[in-house]
């Protein structure tokens, strides 16, 4: 044998070994997403309001909010709910009633009940409920199990399952070890509430959706960090990117905004990447797409309320649509955690590490934090993978934008008023950061990886796992309701919002 058919024998077995480890990985995140599917599926199939007298199967004021909508829109084309949340004697409809109210004078020059929830997502769900009522003749007044159910099959559980399959591909290409990557899909499918909040209706989860789908578009733009077989990606090359690439990233990217207001700040630092990469496919495909997405939510807000603001921005005296008779959002009506914090420093500590703590309840997180360091860092040093040769540049751009959005988001939150610093309200998470998932799933990859090289360092990544899934996995049956934390310290008496 010569020398030249030595060195393609070996470079035949390394593809070939290299091929069948991909493929290994694969089939271990078709059983983790086949898993975690299934028992999203199982918990929507059962369901049910917690309130033994309701005739429906929503979970909380937030998400019956967004029901009566559709319903409205389904059955009556139309976003007044006075119909819908009260009976011809004007008593309150148990099941349908919520406070997540406002009230505004209609075209019709009366004054009218609407959700106070944003216009482009209900809207969407309500031609959803549409097509589901004609094929079925099932309705939300007759048979709100079965429609309900349907509805979060459609809407939550096959979106996510086909979101964590588009982020599994993308921490392949992105994991540096076989037992990184498969902790990093493991984590997805089971230890993050994005699964959690599958049996609800509610705007996170598809804002969580839509940004997985805006990172498996646009992260090829920017070049692989390292290929795979399952990325299909030859080493070193790097992606080509498309016109459709930068299209459905401005409408992954715009909706996602339309759905979680701070991700604004996302939104405009990707466009800002984008535009310094690629100015002419941004300007052509990226910022239409983006302005689609933009009318669709101004144009619906004003079919629904005759404003362009949403009804979070009616707040000031005068022009405050949440004062009404029997208004729960009135100061003196407040009660409990709605309250708010009182204390700004305590907010931050509970927000951080207390009995709300992205960091208490998800302890995973921590090794996100270090992982957009460790890519920082590399790319700052010039480094290069060991066996590729391929530049950190991808990764550590991944990782300015986890960081710097994830600061402005909690910026955001943390410095409210106090009628703002309410966790919430009752749920079982930091809700509002829900929709960062997926770009924290993948940052915490280069700190997995190092410390995957020993036992202890693994331990450490599965004890972290453990508190984790655990956190995630309490509030399955309902996820408005308090965290574990909360309850704990509750229980002790250490906190008292009653």
């Amino acid at each position: 044998m010569t020398e030249s058919d030595a060195v393609q024998s070996r470079e035949l077995l390394e593809k070939t070994a290299t091929t069948g480890r991909g493929f290994g990985r694969r089939a271990i995140y078709v059983v983790l997403i086949a898993i975690s599917s299934a028992m999203m599926l199982a918990r929507v199939a059962r369901v049910d309001s917690p309130d033994p007298k309701s005739s429906t199967p929503f979970l909380s004021a937030n998400d019956r909010s967004r029901w009566a909508t559709i319903r409205a829109l389904g059955d009556e084309g139309t976003y007044v709910l006075d119909d819908i949340i009260f009976d011809e004697q004007g008593r309150r409809v148990r099941g349908w009633h919520t406070i997540d109210l406002v009230r505004h004078r209609g075209p019709d020059g009366k004054e009218h009940y609407y959700s106070s929830k944003p216009t482009l997502l209900t809207t969407l769900l309500g031609g959803e409920y549409w097509v589901v009522k004609n094929l079925t003749d099932a309705t939300l007044a007759e048979q709100p199990h079965y429609v309900a159910r349907l509805m979060l099959v459609l809407t939550n559980v096959l979106p996510l399952a086909a979101g964590l399959w588009l982020l599994a591909r993308m921490i392949d290409g992105y994991g540096a070890t076989d037992w990184g990557r498969v902790f990093a899909v493991g984590a997805a499918c089971f230890a993050t509430f994005m699964t959690t909040f599958a049996v609800t209706l509610n705007n996170h989860t598809v804002a969580a959706v839509s940004l997985m789908v805006g990172l498996a578009v646009m992260t090829p733009i920017f070049g692989s960090a390292r290929a795979t077989p399952l990325q299909g990606v030859p080493p070193g090359q790097r992606v080509p990117g498309e016109w459709w690439r930068f299209a459905v990233a401005g409408l992954s990217f715009g909706f996602l905004a339309a759905n979680e207001l701070p991700a604004m700040s996302l939104l405009c630092l990707v466009g800002a990447v984008l535009l310094w990469k690629a100015p002419a496919k941004t300007l052509v495909a990226f910022l239409p797409a983006v302005i689609v997405i933009g009318v669709a939510a101004l144009g619906t807000n004003i079919l629904a309320h005759g404003d362009w603001r949403t009804p979070y921005a009616h707040r000031s005296p005068g022009d405050n649509w949440y004062d009404y008779p029997g208004s729960y959002w009135l100061p003196e009506n407040l009660r409990g955690i709605d309250v708010g914090e009182s204390s700004p420093w305590r907010y931050a500590f509970n927000c951080l590490i207390g009995h709300h703590g992205l960091f208490s309840l998800t302890p995973i997180w921590v090794l996100s934090a270090a992982g957009c360091g460790i890519w920082i860092w590399r790319s700052i040093r010039g480094s290069r993978n060991a066996t590729e040769g391929v530049p950190y540049s991808a990764s550590s751009t991944v990782a300015v934008i986890t960081l710097l959005t994830s600061a402005i988001v909690l910026g955001f939150y943390l410095t409210r008023p106090q009628i703002d610093r309410n966790y919430g309200g009752g749920t079982c998470c930091l809700r509002w950061l829900i929709w960062l998932t997926p770009l924290w799933l993948v940052t915490l990859l280069p700190a997995v990886d190092w410390l995957s090289r020993n036992r202890w360092g693994r331990a450490l990544c599965v004890a972290l796992l453990v508190v984790s899934v655990f956190s995630a996995s309490y509030a399955t049956d309902n996820p408005w309701s308090h965290p574990w934390i909360f309850d704990y310290w509750t229980a002790m008496g250490w906190i008292d919002y009653e």
